[in-house]
C-alpha cells in the first residue's frame, strides 16, 4: 500500500513538471457582440485543447452561454519557443473553426487562424490563472 502511495505521488509529480506552460484559465478578446470568455487550456493527450468554461457579457457580467462547456482549441501542438500550432480553433460568434496558430509571451497568448483562404486575428488573451 506504501509503494502504491509513493508511486502515485511520483505520477502526480511527474504531470506537474511536465505541465506545458500554455496550461491554465485564458481571457478572450471579446467578440465581435462585445462578449468575452475563459478557457481552459490542458492537455488531451499529446496535444492542447481548450474548453469554455465561462461566458461573459459586455458588461462582465457572467452570461449563460450554450457554448459554455465546448471545445474551442483541439489539436495544438507545442513547437517551442512559445510557438504553437497544427490545431485548430472554434470561434463561437462566427460559428467558424479556424487552422490557428498560437504565440505565448508571459501572461499574453497571441492567437490567429486562417479559414479557405481568410485569416482573422483573435487577439492577445491573457491568462486568468
Amino acid at each position: 500500500m506504501k509503494k502504491m502511495i509513493l508511486a502515485a505521488g511520483f505520477a502526480v509529480l511527474g504531470t506537474m513538471a511536465l505541465a506545458d506552460p500554455v496550461h491554465g484559465t485564458w481571457k478572450t478578446t471579446p467578440d465581435d457582440n462585445g462578449n468575452f470568455g475563459h478557457i481552459n487550456v490542458t492537455a488531451c493527450g499529446a496535444k492542447i485543447c481548450g474548453t469554455l468554461v465561462k461566458s461573459f457579457g459586455p458588461d462582465g457580467k457572467p452570461l449563460e452561454s450554450p457554448n459554455n462547456g465546448k471545445k474551442i482549441i483541439w489539436d495544438m501542438e507545442n513547437e517551442g519557443g512559445g510557438n504553437y500550432g497544427g490545431g485548430k480553433v472554434w470561434s463561437p460568434d462566427r460559428d467558424k473553426t479556424y487552422k490557428s496558430k498560437m504565440v505565448l509571451k508571459g501572461n499574453s497568448l497571441g492567437v490567429k487562424g486562417c479559414v479557405l483562404g481568410i485569416c482573422r486575428d483573435g487577439g492577445k488573451w491573457s491568462r486568468v490563472n
